[in-house]
């Protein structure tokens, strides 16, 4: 082959592959939804700039115990990823985590078999909202009475709302910002707010959702934020249910839009959370 001819010949291949390259970035990042376990969502969380949260909110991950703790799991993900082995803080110890039967073989006075954590069970230590009410307890009225719904049942509010979910924070002593997603908070100071948390270390970001707007099945639902991909414009949500549903990356106008979800007594939406009182 000729060097001119080999020229030409290396521009055109190049050229084809380029263009190859960038439609198929281009398409993978259009989709609205994808796994962050895939080829593109693991160079999402690879080229991410805004993802200082993941690695110790993946350190921390656990899943949630049963279907309605979705909340108090987030909360025990966030509190022992600020505090575990900051000796400045005194953690509580879960002793339901071993039965009786368990301890009888555990009989040393020297030392507890229990780890100094947040668990899904003592986060309600310091909740404004009851264990009993998040699984379905029955409202009652300033006198005592059970509160009935329109359809003439029992009221029940399981699960935490967002309000409910920021007073558990800062019962806990955390700095914690409610922002409920209404008509009068726009999308860009959303955006810049949730990224700038997400570029800084010991702040953490919860998302209160629908899933049905995610095409996934279910209702309400709260996990913490672990990154931001500029260039598809997606936020990376570490789903705290694996039995349900993986970790993904979404396009930020789609998670806006299911966190603009009506839940009882307003629209749902996000915590800013960090150590320390306003």
């Amino acid at each position: 082959m000729k060097p001119i001819s080999f020229i030409l010949y290396s521009l055109i291949i190049s050229s084809v592959t380029a263009c190859s390259v960038s439609r198929n970035t281009a398409t993978s990042s259009d989709r609205p939804i994808i796994n962050w376990g895939s080829a593109e969502g693991i160079s999402r969380l690879e080229e991410s700039q805004y993802k200082t949260d993941f690695f110790k909110l993946a350190n921390h991950f656990e899943s949630q115990h049963n279907k309605i703790f979705c909340g108090p799991t987030s909360a025990a993900i966030v509190l022992n990823s600020l505090r575990v082995r900051n000796g400045a803080i005194q953690l509580p110890q879960d002793k339901t985590l071993l039965s009786q039967a368990d301890l009888t073989y555990l009989t040393s006075k020297k030392w507890s078999p229990f780890f100094k954590r947040y668990t899904q069970n003592n986060i309600f230590l310091n909740s404004p909202k009851s264990r009993e009410l998040v699984l379905g307890e029955k409202l009652l009225n300033g006198q005592g009475e059970v509160m009935i719904n329109g359809k003439g049942k029992p009221k029940k509010d399981r699960g935490f709302q967002l309000q409910q979910l920021g007073g558990l924070f800062k019962a806990h002593g955390l700095n914690t910002k409610v922002r409920v997603i209404d008509q009068h908070l726009d999308t860009q100071t959303i955006k810049k707010e949730i990224i700038h948390n997400l570029k800084t270390a010991d702040d953490y970001v919860i998302v209160n959702y629908k899933r049905s707007v995610l095409n996934q099945p279910g209702g309400g639902h709260i996990s913490p934020l672990g990154a931001y991909h500029q260039v598809s414009d997606s936020f990376l949500v570490m789903d705290v249910t694996p039995n349900k549903a993986d970790w993904i990356w979404v396009k930020a106008g789609l998670l806006l839009n299911a966190m603009r979800t009506f839940d009882t007594v307003e629209n749902r939406g996000y915590l800013l959370l960090s150590e320390g009182l306003d």
